[in-house]
Formats: structure tokens, sequence, C-alpha cells
């Protein structure tokens, strides 16, 4: 059933009081990380744009570490220009049709990520990998147009609030957006508008009007129910039912209890916020330490609300030492700089570890080998551990699974297609769980070396041909380039029967006698 718009409006109110109490958590992070994607700072009340965000920072490790890390999993689990994704059969599909099945839905993954590379995808997730690392990346796919069917938008996390499920996973979207009353139709051209927004168009169409978007699921038919609402009015623009939720939201890592995420970003914050005081104390000192500070004999006594501490500054004093003293003297320097860069220095390694910015050997050294650069993506899938898991639950499956319905509304792929279902299953092959996959195959190619070493008994433990489907599968090799099970037969018996033509002649020699053409080489020679 399709909720009303007071039921709209009572389940955001509720989803952004719950968002309004981590605030504070990811101001701090936006404000030292982040600070030109933060929209805390009055953005309802036009004070973002044009805005200068770098005042507060006097440090820019967390700022470059941040986009290291959104740059590292990028590079892990969506590396731009390739298939970081493949379609397999499910489980319910008998082997002897894997093979076959296989070919099929490779057709399916290049028509899809072809789609992919030429729309926008690789900005939007490079945005949404920057609010993962605070705690939530928010990701908007929509359909596009003949040109780009395709249109993925990364929303910032501060203006979307959710609601969980039953199991978990975010089902129930909601986003207070502003936009210019012309662009009501651009954007939405099944919009209905009321004569209050009409009006707008034709007096002041750069008029800024307050939309709510909310996309709820009914429990019941499992069907999105996708609404926008001109909420001053309490009407209705709109309100499509969708077979998936447009909406792509990751947790970081979520504690049991919570729905918003927590990413690397609130774990670092202390240090962060640390490290910018002690860089700012440490731009003072260096100030007075330049400029210098000095005090003056004179014949008052010191007030020291007067005193004002800047380089450059003359104190009066009544005296600068001895009966008549120095004219001006400069003053004591406190503070130890080499105490300060050894603070700073524990503090920036601190903050670098905890956003994987941390490697042997560094990026920013020579080229490196084939060797260097797979320990580089095995330390990194390391250090990921259960966000892994997440990320490939809480954003691959759901853009391929969007995507897939789009291609299917637009008539590009023929359905039905169940994507981690009983028909079809998606198996990440990006480098990062490549890497996982190829310590397998080691660990496999390392057991075959040992039996072979046990003699024929030992050897027999092996099934070599289940070995060799084993290694492609965790390999990616594309189905096309692997027989099937009736090809693979046909060359086993051509091999037996050369191998028994081999013998026979081998047999014929060793009697001292000519071996045999082929039969089919054989001709008959004419009678003289």
């Amino acid at each position: 059933m399709k909720p009303t718009i007071t039921q709209i409006n009572q389940r955001y109110k509720s989803a952004k009081a719950r968002k309004d109490t981590w605030e504070s958590v990811y101001e701090d992070c936006y404000r030292f990380a982040l600070p030109n994607r933060n929209l805390y700072e009055g953005y309802y009340e036009g004070g973002v744009v044009g805005q200068n965000k770098m005042a507060d920072v006097f440090d820019s490790t967390a700022i470059d570490s941040t986009q290291r890390f959104a740059n590292r999993i990028q590079s892990g689990l969506f590396p731009p220009q390739t298939n970081w994704c493949r379609l397999e059969p499910g489980n319910d599909i008998p082997d002897e049709q894997k093979v076959e099945v296989q070919r099929i839905l490779d057709i399916y993954s290049d028509k899809m990520f072809s789609l992919i590379r030429s729309s926008n995808f690789d900005l939007a997730m490079g945005e949404f990998l920057l609010d993962l690392a605070v705690g939530t990346g928010v990701m908007l796919i929509q359909p596009g147009d003949e040109l780009h069917p395709i249109r993925f938008t990364s929303i910032p996390m501060y203006l979307v609030c959710f609601e969980e499920g039953s199991h978990g996973k975010v089902e129930n979207v909601y986003r207070k957006m502003k936009c210019r009353a012309e662009q009501i139709k651009v954007m939405y051209p099944d919009a209905t508008l009321n004569s209050t927004l009409t009006d707008m168009i034709k007096d002041n169409p750069i008029g800024e009007v307050d939309l709510l978007e909310s996309t709820v699921k009914d429990l019941e038919t499992g069907i999105y129910h996708y609404q926008l609402c001109f909420m001053k009015e309490k009407y209705e623009l709109l309100h499509r039912k969708l077979k998936s939720s447009p909406w792509v939201i990751s947790r970081y890592m979520k504690a049991a209890g919570e729905v918003h995420g927590r990413g690397p970003l609130t774990v670092a914050i202390p240090d962060i916020k640390t490290l910018n005081k002690v860089k700012e104390l440490l731009l003072k000192n260096a100030s007075l330490a330049i400029a210098g500070v000095y005090t003056a004999a004179d014949d008052g006594v010191l007030n020291p609300n007067t005193v004002v501490l800047k380089p450059g500054a003359i104190i009066p004093v009544a005296r600068n030492g001895g009966a008549q003293g120095a004219s001006l003297v400069p003053l004591t320097r406190s503070g130890d700089p080499q105490l300060s860069q050894i603070v700073i220095d524990q503090l920036q390694m601190s903050i670098k570890k905890i956003l994987l910015d941390e490697s042997i050997p560094r990026d920013d050294m020579s080229a490196r080998s084939a060797t260097e650069i797979q320990q580089r993506i095995q330390e990194l899938a390391q250090n990921l551990g259960s966000a892994f898991g997440r990320l490939i639950s809480e954003t691959m499956n759901p853009i391929i699974r969007r995507t897939l319905t789009i291609m299917d509304e637009q008539g590009l792929i023929e359905m039905p297609l169940k994507v981690n279902g009983l028909e079809v299953k998606v198996k990440p092959v990006s480098p990062i769980a490549m890497s996982q996959n190829q310590n397998d195959v080691s660990n496999v190619m390392q057991f075959a070396q040992i039996i072979a070493q046990l003699g024929p008994e030992g050897q027999t433990a092996l099934k070599a041909g289940q070995v060799a489907d084993y290694i492609a599968d965790k390999l990616g090799i594309p189905a096309e380039l692997i027989n099937t099970a009736e090809e693979r037969a046909a060359l086993l018996q051509e091999a037996a029967m050369m191998a028994q033509q081999a013998a026979q002649q081998q047999a014929m020699m060793e009697q001292g006698q000519e071996p045999q053409a082929p039969q089919e080489d054989q001709q008959e020679l004419p009678m003289e």
C-alpha cells in the first residue's frame, strides 16, 4: 500500500531524529578530513557555496589520507575500465549445463559493463567512497537517456536519512532536497504540478523549492513506492512503482543496534583533532621565533592585562636586569620544537595507519614489480577485514541488481535474470577478491606438487579434471575459453586413439617392420 504524505512525513522525522544524534561525530570528520564536502555548516541557510572551509585546518594529513583511502578501495574493488564482477550460474543449475550458461552470462556481463563504463560511474564511486570513509556512502541509480542509459549520482550523506528492514538492510530512504522551480519538470518529466508551483515557474523560475523524496518498500508485494512531495502544501508531485530500490546505501562498519555506519575517520578523529591543534601551536611558536618578542625597560609597572604575545610585540617592564639593564631584550622563547615534531610524526603515522595509507613499499617509490603489487593488494584485503564483506553485500550486489533492472526495463537484456538467486549469482573478480583466489590456487598447486612425489598412490588423490575447472573459476577465466564436457570427452577419445596408434607403430618398429601410414592417408597405387 502506498504511504500517505502524513505517513511519509512521520517516517522522515523519525529517521532524521535518529540521524541527528550522529551530527557532532560526522561534522568533526567532515570539518577536518573532508572540509570541501562538509554540508553541516548551514546548507539550508545558504552558507555553503563559495565558503572558505579550510580556515580551521592546519594539517592536511587527514585530507590526503582520506583521498588515498577512497582511491585504494576503488582501485581494489571497482577499478575503472575493467569488469570488477562476474555473473555466474546459481547452485540449482546442473553441472553439465554450467559452462554453456556461463557463456551466455559472460555476454550479459560484457554488455552491462559496457554501459557502466560509458556512464559516470567512476566519478560517482569516487565521491561515494569519500563519504564511506566517514561512515555511510549514498548513491542514487536512475535510468538515463539513449546516450547514457544509466545515471549514477553520489548524494551527500547529510541530505539523506533512512530506515533498516527486519534483516538489517536499508529499505526506506528519505531525502530533503532543494531545487529551482524551473528544474522540477526537467528532473521529473512525469511530475504533476499544482497551481502554486506552476505560478512560481512563471513568476520566479529561479526561486528555490523544498521537496521531500521518499522510497518506501511494500513488505507484502516487495515493490518500492517512489514519491516526490511538496511538503509546504503537502502535495504529491509524482508516484512511481519500482521493482528495485534506486538507492545504494553502504555502511563501512556498523555497531550492533545502530543504523548509521562508522568509518575509519570516526576512529581517527581524536588523533586528527590533536594533530591539528599541535600543528597550530607549533606554527604559532614558529612565527614567534621568526619575528621575536621583546621586553623594553619602562618606568612603570608591568600590567599582565596589557601584554599581547604576538610576533614583533614589545612588552614594557620595570627593568631588564641589573642596575640599569639593556633598553631592549628579546624574550626567552619557551617550548621544544623537536618534541612537538616527534608528537606530530607519531600522530601522522597513526592517522595513515587507520586510513589504510600505510604500505611497504611506499606508493611514491620507483616502479614496482608484479610481486610487490600483489603484496600491496593482499595487505589491503587483510586490513579491510569484515568491511570487505559489507562492501560486497551493501555496495556491489545492489549496484549490479539495480543496473540489470534498468537494462531490463529498457529492453537491453532478456529477463528473468535473478541476482544472487537460484539462477544467477554475482562473483567479485576485482583485484582484492582475486588476491584471495590466487592464494587458493597456490594452495592447490602446492598440494599437487607434494602428491606428485608420493608415487602412483599419492597421485590418485587429486581429481585432475576438476582441478582445471576449480582454477579457472578462481582466476575468472571466461567460459568461452573452456571446453564443455562433450568437447573434453571428444578430445580425450582422440588423444587415446592417437596414443594407441603411436604404440602400434612403436611396436612394429621394434619388430623391424615398416610402420603403416594412417588409414586416411593410404592411396591405391595404379597397376603398370
